[in-house]
C-alpha cells in the first residue's frame, strides 16, 4: 500500500491496536481516570433517575388500575433475548466478527494489513489519489468497523446498542445504513482537520454512536408536558432549538460535551491503552446527527 512507503509500518500500526488511538499515551493519573469515569456513570444515572423522577420513562398509565382482563390473565410468552432490532443486532454481529477474526484468527502480518487497508490515515490525503490505490475512498467509513482492543468493542457496543435502537426504530433500516456511512464520514472529515498529513490511525464506531446520541436528543427526550407513555421512537421530532427546552437534554448534551473535555485533557473514561481518544471524530458525529437528524426522519 502506497502509504508504507511513507512511514514506518511498526509507527504506523501501533496507534490503531489501542482505543480509537493517535498520539501518546493519555497523561493523567490512575486515581484522576477513575474519578472521571465515576462522574460519567454518575451522570448517566443521574439523567435516568430524574426521567424516572418526572415520569419520562414510564410507558405505563398511572390512573387507578383497572382488573385484569381474561386475555392478560393468560401466561405470556417468554420476551426475546435480545430486543433489539434486526439490522442493529446484525451490525453488532458484524463488528463483533471483524475484531474477533483480526485479534485472534489472523496472523500478525495479515493483521496488520487489515489495519493498514480499512483504517483511517489522514497521511493519505497528503499525497496524490493517482498514486494510490483507493484505500483514502473507503477508509472513511471502514475504519468504524474496526476496533483497537476488547474494553474498545464492548464500551461502543453498549453504547450502540442503546442509541441505536430507538433510532433505528423510528428511521428503518435503510436510512440506518445510510446514516452510519455518512455520519462515519463526518467524523472522519472533522478528524482530518485537526490532525491533517498525521501518520496515525483511526479505528472504532464512537463517531457513529456520537451521531446516533446527537439523533436521540432530537426526539428520545421530549420536553415537559408531553405525553411520556409511548416509546421513545414514536415521539414527535423536536427542533434544534426546541431540543435544548428538555431538561434531559441538556444534562444530557452537557455530560457528554463534559466526558469529551476529559479526553481533551487526556483523561479517559475508558483505559485507553497506549493511545489517545479521538474527541474531534466524536464532536464531528454528534454534530452530524444532532443538526441533520430531519434529513433521515421519516416524517413522524
Amino acid at each position: 500500500m502506497a502509504i508504507v512507503d511513507h512511514t514506518s509500518r511498526e509507527a504506523a500500526v501501533s496507534p490503531a491496536r489501542t482505543f480509537f488511538g493517535h498520539g501518546d499515551k493519555p497523561k493523567g493519573s490512575m486515581a484522576v481516570r477513575y474519578a472521571g469515569r465515576l462522574f460519567f456513570l454518575w451522570t448517566v444515572l443521574y439523567c435516568c433517575g430524574s426521567a424516572i423522577e418526572r415520569g419520562d420513562l414510564v410507558m405505563e398509565d398511572q390512573s387507578r388500575p383497572e382488573p385484569p382482563s381474561y386475555r392478560e390473565a393468560l401466561p405470556r410468552p417468554n420476551p426475546p433475548a435480545f430486543n433489539l432490532p434486526t439490522s442493529l443486532l446484525v451490525s453488532l454481529l458484524l463488528i463483533w466478527g471483524i475484531f474477533g477474526i483480526e485479534a485472534f484468527l489472523l496472523p500478525d502480518w495479515l493483521a496488520e494489513q487489515v489495519i493498514l487497508t480499512f483504517a483511517f490515515i489522514p497521511v493519505r490525503y497528503v499525497y496524490p489519489l493517482s498514486e494510490q490505490g483507493f484505500e483514502w475512498l473507503w477508509t472513511p467509513v471502514t475504519y468504524s468497523l474496526l476496533h483497537g482492543g476488547l474494553e474498545h468493542i464492548a464500551f461502543n457496543s453498549l453504547w450502540l446498542a442503546a442509541f441505536g435502537a430507538p433510532v433505528v426504530r423510528r428511521i428503518g433500516t435503510k436510512r440506518f445504513i445510510v446514516f452510519w456511512i455518512l455520519s462515519a464520514a463526518a467524523s472522519a472529515g472533522l478528524y482530518v482537520c485537526f490532525h491533517w498529513g498525521e501518520a496515525s490511525l483511526m479505528v472504532g464506531a464512537s463517531g457513529v454512536i456520537s451521531a446516533l446520541m446527537g439523533a436521540a436528543c432530537r426526539f428520545a427526550f421530549p420536553p415537559r408536558g408531553q405525553d411520556t407513555r409511548r416509546d421513545a421512537h414514536l415521539y414527535p421530532r423536536l427542533s434544534i432549538l426546541g431540543a435544548f427546552q428538555s431538561r434531559m437534554v441538556v444534562v444530557f448534551t452537557a455530560a457528554w460535551l463534559f466526558g469529551n473535555l476529559l479526553f481533551v485533557f487526556g483523561i479517559p473514561i475508558v483505559d485507553a491503552g497506549a493511545g489517545g481518544i479521538a474527541w474531534e471524530a466524536h464532536i464531528g458525529g454528534f454534530l452530524f446527527g444532532f443538526l441533520l437528524f430531519g434529513a433521515f426522519d421519516p416524517g413522524k
